[in-house]
């Protein structure tokens, strides 16, 4: 099962960067989530964020409840942060098209991006 929904980790703001392993090894060892469980991890580390995208929605939720949605990430220097772990959806998108030529119809274009879900 591919599920669409996201766990969502944000450390604090003044947070020190943490590299694509560590934040790997913390999602295993902290949050106790199997390796198979997980397909994908995007790391934004300007934002200090990270985006989980689980294999089975029933990992997703455990890891909620056991967190209870807060956590810590120990640096390498001792310091402690604090993570906030939430679950997000993929949300609406605003979608601009640059430079389409004037015959080309508002249907042809809902027809091109019909496979993405809903137009409005």
């Amino acid at each position: 099962m591919n599920v669409r929904t996201l766990f969502f980790v944000h450390l604090t703001p003044k947070a020190l960067r943490i590299s694509a392993f560590d934040t790997h090894e913390w999602i295993y060892k902290q949050l106790h989530v199997p390796e198979n469980a997980v397909n994908m991890v995007q790391v934004d580390g300007p934002r200090r964020q990270v985006y989980i995208k689980f294999a089975e929605i029933q990992c997703l939720q455990e890891a909620l409840h056991s967190t209870n949605g807060k956590s810590e990430y120990k640096h390498d220097n001792g310091e402690i942060s604090q993570v906030e772990i939430t679950m997000v959806g993929m949300g609406n998108k605003r979608v601009r098209i640059a430079n389409l030529p004037p015959e080309i119809s508002d249907g042809t274009v809902r027809y091109a991006f019909s496979n993405c879900g809903e137009i409005q």
